[in-house]
């Protein structure tokens, strides 16, 4: 077994493989066993612990994470020239492992300060946005919201936290029978309901696919001071059009800014847990902290939202686990089914994930990925699977269909109601969600060290065994409950978020 101090970590006893902490050099003590390298492991990257023959089952978490190509011996570095992925094969039990452990009671759970949006949940921003339904209206609306945002347009309104213009690159030449256009109207209709919204102007150009009424009809969604909608059609044009919506706005803008934090339940967070840019880091350090600070939001009363498929496929079974009935287990597999063939039809495969930048950072197969991304949803039971940008409704840990595509993916997130987004990162990925303040949470302390202006957080101490997993996810959870009540994370300190918003394009475009 590995000391904290040793160039490698043992993550489980049956594994075949350790990480490196940092480069091991030819002829170094692992510091596991008396196995030395017999070649540079650059670090985060793999070490064999022990010969491994051609065809043989390779492991790390305690799970397959695919089989060698070739004979490895112990000391040699594993990875893309001597490992494959393998079928994810794995028996699924349901519903074994479902005690949710250490619930508080109501009177004693956290807090934090929002704005209560009464039956429409709780907010921790208070922005006005502009929705756009096609391509064609984005131009525009970008025109009022850089008015507002630029031009002392918010002079006056402290309170409000911009202008946002979330715009696309859909809404026309698709059919309406499709999944791309059930997609991009559940998540048009969910940010329109999104309570760090305190306004929302939806605007269209006229003569699109994706029209406003069938919108408003479908999702019960009515027009109010607070959510107005127009096309540049019917308004005459360009001009025209902005000074409408600018109008519109300023007559919003005393009533959003009036609106005030205060003291809410925890249930009121649906908290977005993302990873992008992983390396080999990612499921050793930040993912399982985050793991531990999803846990203890559930806890105490709110909820935890788990997505990216593609990125639990080969770990699904610790999930199918955890689902508080089969029905919840059956319909998480439903959609790794779908993913599988959604995949063969368009001439991919799965394992087309980890990136190249997550194997530049040690991680070589889909199942090494998953099995690390997994742990970013903690312990407590599967409560609920959600389609993408499905409204969540149901409180504690979640999961959510979504591609492992980060953009598109909190995108679905924020749509269901996540009102705040951790976000895990070994690379230094740089990025935000308006209206979704965006927690950036590093996985390694020389990335975090190099990047520190845009990490929020750092979970290499957990590598470097200066703190545990439990105080990093502690951490973790305290931040957040800071964010929430306003405390602004480091992306949008850069005003990062405009240009994240992005539903999922499914099917033709004709």
């Amino acid at each position: 077994m590995a000391s904290l101090d040793s160039p490698a970590i043992l993550l489980n006893p049956i594994d075949d493989v350790a990480a490196a902490r940092r480069k091991i050099r030819p002829g170094e003590f692992t510091g596991i066993d008396d196995i030395i390298a017999c070649e540079i492991i650059p670090r985060g990257h793999k070490v064999a612990l022990r010969a491994i023959p051609a065809g043989g089952e390779v492991r790390k978490f305690g799970q397959v994470i695919g089989r060698a190509t070739q004979d490895i011996l112990p000391g040699q570095h594993v990875h893309l020239q001597n490992l494959a992925v393998v079928e994810s094969q794995h028996e699924h039990r349901f519903s074994v492992d479902i005690e949710a452990k250490g619930m508080i009671p109501p009177e004693d759970c956290r807090t934090f300060m929002g704005y209560d949006r009464g039956a429409g949940g709780v907010g921790t921003r208070n922005f006005i946005g502009i929705l756009t339904t096609v391509n064609c209206s984005a131009t525009v609306s970008k025109y009022i919201a850089d008015h507002f945002n630029r031009s002392g347009g918010l002079d006056g309104f402290d309170n409000v936290d911009g202008v946002v213009a979330l715009t696309h690159g859909g809404g026309c030449a698709i059919s309406m029978k499709t999944e791309g256009y059930l997609y991009l109207t559940r998540v048009i209709q969910g940010y329109a309901r999104h309570p760090n919204f305190g306004g929302i102007l939806m605007i269209g150009l006229g003569c699109e696919t994706n029209q406003i009424a069938p919108i408003l009809e479908h999702y019960k969604l009515e027009e109010s001071n607070r959510f107005r909608t127009m096309t540049i059609q019917q308004l005459g044009g360009t001009r025209k059009t902005i000074e409408a919506a600018s109008e519109m706005i300023r007559e919003m803008l005393p009533s959003v800014n009036a609106v005030k934090r205060t003291r809410q339940p925890l249930s009121g967070l649906k908290v977005a847990l993302e990873c992008g840019g992983s390396d080999g880091y990612s499921g050793i350090t930040a993912n399982p902290a985050l793991g531990h600070a999803s846990d203890l939001i559930v806890r105490n009363g709110g909820t935890s939202c788990l997505a990216e498929t593609p990125e639990i496929y080969g770990a699904e079974h610790l999930l199918t686990r955890r689902a508080t009935t089969p029905e919840v287990a059956e319909k998480l597999l439903g959609r790794i089914d779908w993913w599988r063939d959604y995949t063969a039809r368009n001439g991919a495969e799965l394992n087309n994930n980890p990136s190249h930048g997550n194997k530049a950072g040690g991680l070589t197969t889909i199942l090494e990925k998953s099995l690390g991304a997994v742990a970013k949803g903690g312990s407590m039971p599967l409560r609920a699977v959600y389609e993408y940008a499905e409204i969540i409704r149901e409180r504690g840990f979640v999961f959510m269909d979504t591609p492992g595509y980060d953009p598109v993916a909190v995108t679905g997130q924020i749509a269901g109601g996540c009102n705040v987004v951790c976000f895990t990162t070994g690379r230094g990925s740089v990025s935000g969600y308006k209206p979704a303040p965006c927690i950036k949470i590093a996985t390694n302390t020389d990335m975090y060290d190099h990047m520190q202006e845009d990490m929020d957080l750092n979970a290499g101490t957990i590598a470097t065994g200066d703190e545990s997993i439990e105080q990093v996810g502690a951490r973790i959870f305290e931040r957040i409950i800071a964010v929430a009540s306003g405390e602004k994370s480091l992306s949008e300190s850069y005003d990062y978020g405009d240009n994240e918003f992005v539903p999922w394009q499914v099917g033709a475009v004709t």
